[in-house]
């Protein structure tokens, strides 16, 4: 029996412990057929064999990204993109140029800005004004937890002085208690509702887009975090037909604002989301927003700027009781909850109501998990072995950056600074590992997040410190993490995830041996051929099989 594809003359990394490592790799009708040496990969080859000369390259199976907005990333590409731009005069001369180049928008709405590039308070107003003041702004964070709107903007959504916080939400003020710019959270929704919907049309070109920048880092699977109700019907059409060629678990919204009456809605979008390579499982949930602004929910008290201790702990944007409520009622219906936590009272919040809804329903192969993972307080470390609940981890955020040094480790207390981003400790731990991405929050590339993973500092800074060492991954747990983890909380490892006999043939060609410390940064790496199923959805520095 002869192989359609074989690949050899390599390093396999198989993220198989039973054989971690092979020189080739033979694909059959999309499966995997053998794994093993070069001079066994032989007798795969016959007349119709397409053979891959690995030339030192490695092979790893398809990464997964188990926490990205594939949707919204493609679309900011589409919108106002202040992601390249790292000042305020940056940001002034993109919006200055979009603004130009679309004098037809209604409302300039774009995203990518960074608290941390204003060095010190939150913009303001006036400062968009200043570019913009005829026509409404509405610009968000990379986080997507904040949003930067001028007056214009404001006046339209009628949010004036005597507009009050919403629940779960902060307006920033000025002196005279007017709104001065910046909306945290829920209070982002004010503005939201008044914005122009994105068409259909404009969503698929914006999925396809996301979907070929993802296939070319060579990424085959994605969780698409908040899958709404206006971004549905694009996938499933895309899905019917066939434009989906990476596999997609969706997570249905779960809107705090609401209670119960959401069910049916989610049940039927859930029962009509399984088409090609889409399935929907999950249900997400927010419990707290990010410690940059004080909304993450924290055990112990902010600090203020001099360092005293203030009466904020953050949000949960569900109190605890309706929290387990929730939690329990889409448990008992089938849902994967997936919870964005940031702070180490939200974490302990969610795991409580992970614990209650496993008490009333009974345990089954849920996969619940937690997104982000900030801070976990070490009592709560073991929690997640012990409820089955995997750790969801952003590697990307791990760093000695702005964020972390300038706007979260002077405000939060000694002990959760010195426990920050735990990854290590919840390998430690048994908790079970997936590296989600957050795009368009951080970069989706797989090969930088190994890398930070591994050395916890950014690659084009090795002179820095790492942060908080001991949180390191090696890099067959970040590997690991990265493929398989993300495959266990997709509900996909027992067809994907690692290169193992029988399994589907998602693969990535790295264009270079990962395991040569000769060759450069795992951060410099790419991916010279990426295939799902054994075809090839990215080529780039090897010729792909036809």
């Amino acid at each position: 029996m002869t192989a359609d594809l074989v690949l050899t003359g390599g390093t396999v990394l198989t993220v198989d412990r039973r054989r971690p490592t092979a020189e080739a790799v033979a694909v059959q009708s999309g499966r995997i057929a053998f794994v093993g040496s070069a001079r066994d990969a032989r007798r795969w080859v016959g007349a119709g064999t397409e053979v891959i000369e690995l030339a030192g390259r490695t092979v790893l199976p398809g990464f997964q990204d188990a926490h990205v907005h594939v949707a919204s990333g493609g679309l900011a590409r589409l919108q106002c993109d202040l992601r390249a731009a790292e000042s305020p005069d940056g940001y002034a001369s993109v919006v200055r140029a979009y603004a130009a180049a679309h004098p037809e928008a209604e409302w300039i709405v774009g995203d990518g800005w960074s608290a941390d590039d204003f060095g010190g308070p939150m913009p303001t107003r006036e400062q968009l004004d200043a570019i913009l003041p005829d026509r409404p702004v509405y610009l968000e964070t990379r986080d997507a937890h904040t949003a930067w709107v001028n007056t214009r903007g404001l006046e339209l959504a009628g949010v004036t002085s005597t507009t009050r916080n919403p629940a779960g939400g902060v307006i920033d003020r000025d002196a005279s208690g007017a709104p001065s710019g910046t909306l945290h959270e829920n209070a982002r929704r004010l503005v939201q509702a008044h914005l122009p919907d994105p068409a259909a049309a404009d969503w698929e070109e914006a999925i396809r887009g996301a979907q070929r920048e993802l296939h070319g880092l060579g990424i085959t699977t994605c969780q698409e975090a908040d899958l709404g109700a206006d971004l549905f019907e694009p996938y499933r059409r895309l899905a019917e037909r066939g434009e989906l060629t990476m596999r997609l678990e969706g997570n249905l919204s779960w809107d705090d604002a609401r209670r119960d009456d959401q069910l049916d809605e989610l049940l039927d979008r859930r029962a009509r989301g399984t088409v090609g390579r889409m399935r929907i499982r999950g249900a997400k949930l927010f419990q707290d927003g990010v410690a940059e602004n004080f909304t993450a929910a924290m055990l112990e008290p902010y600090r203020d700027a001099s360092g005293a201790t203030t009466t904020n702990t953050g949000l949960s944007l569900f109190d605890p009781r309706r929290l387990a409520d929730d939690v329990t009622l889409l448990d008992r219906h089938g849902f994967q909850v997936h919870v964005h936590a940031i702070g180490d009272r939200a974490v302990r919040e969610c795991l409580d109501a992970l614990a209650v809804a496993a008490e009333a329903n009974g345990r089954r192969d849920a996969r619940h998990h937690l997104a982000h993972l900030q801070f976990v307080h070490a009592d709560d470390l073991p929690r997640f072995a012990a409820l089955g609940v995997a750790a969801n981890v952003t590697p990307l955020w791990a760093v000695r950056s702005g964020y972390v040094e300038e706007l979260t480790v002077p405000f939060v207390s000694e002990r959760a600074a010195a426990a920050m981003y735990p990854f290590g400790s919840l390998a430690r731990a048994g908790a079970r590992l997936a590296f989600g991405s957050d795009w368009s929050v951080s970069s989706p590339d797989p090969f930088l997040q190994l890398a930070v993973a591994i050395e916890r500092r950014l690659p084009d800074a090795p002179e820095d410190e790492p942060f908080l060492p001991a949180e390191r991954l090696s890099l067959e747990a970040a590997l690991e993490a990265a493929t398989l983890g993300s495959a266990y909380v997709n509900h996909l490892d027992g067809e994907t995830g690692s290169i193992t006999v029988g399994k589907l043939a998602d693969l990535v060609v790295v264009d270079r041996d990962l395991t040569d410390r000769g060759a450069g940064s795992i951060a410099e790496a790419g991916a010279a051929l990426t295939l799902v199923e054994g075809e090839p959805v990215h080529a780039a520095g090897v010729d792909a099989p036809s």
